[in-house]
């Protein structure tokens, strides 16, 4: 991490050391970069699942060259169910994360009704750092934050543990 001032999320990815966790709670994300991948799937069921493609490559270099470091990447996903064609299309490329090194698990949401959860999507590195991603009511992403403030990395650490244990491993997930 940078020594001084607050560091970037590629920073981030790139310096953390022992684990990048990251939580998300939306149903649905209408993020330009993968609007006409989101399209594609609507209109013929094929998702790019490609680990070298445009879409895909930087991600997965990112994830391979953290788990290389001894990094445990986990992520996990409250969903509502039955779930929505989004959910299913990120259910559909899931398995690139994966085979890049990621672990990935869902909940559905009603089994995380007594969960205290941060109002936001976030990432957490090494359990220091919490990198706040902010998305409007179409779920078009609108910006970030980056805290390091103890009590908030607690709340994220405690959140994510509590789902992850949980949630179900991707490949027990039946997608309803």
């Amino acid at each position: 991490m940078p020594s001084t001032g607050t560091p970037t999320f590629d920073e981030l990815i790139e310096t953390c050391t022992r684990s990048a966790v990251h939580l998300e709670m939306r149903d649905a994300y209408g993020v330009a970069d993968e609007a006409d991948d989101f399209a594609h799937w609507q209109a013929t069921g094929e998702r790019d699942t490609d680990p070298g493609s445009p879409y895909w490559g930087p991600w997965v270099e990112w994830v391979k060259q953290a788990v290389s470091r001894g990094v445990t990447m986990r992520r996990a996903r409250i969903v509502s169910e039955p779930v929505s064609d989004y959910i299913r299309y990120e259910h559909a490329g899931t398995l690139v994360n994966l085979g890049a090194g990621e672990q990935v698990r869902w909940l559905p949401r009603r089994q995380a009704s007594d969960v205290a959860l941060p109002g936001n999507d976030f990432w957490l590195f090494d359990n220091e750092w919490v990198h706040w991603n902010h998305f409007n009511g179409d779920g078009d992403w609108t910006g970030e934050e980056i805290t390091n403030h103890p009590a908030t990395a607690k709340l994220c650490a405690d959140a994510f543990e509590t789902i992850w244990e949980r949630a179900v491993p991707h490949n027990q997930y039946n997608i309803k």
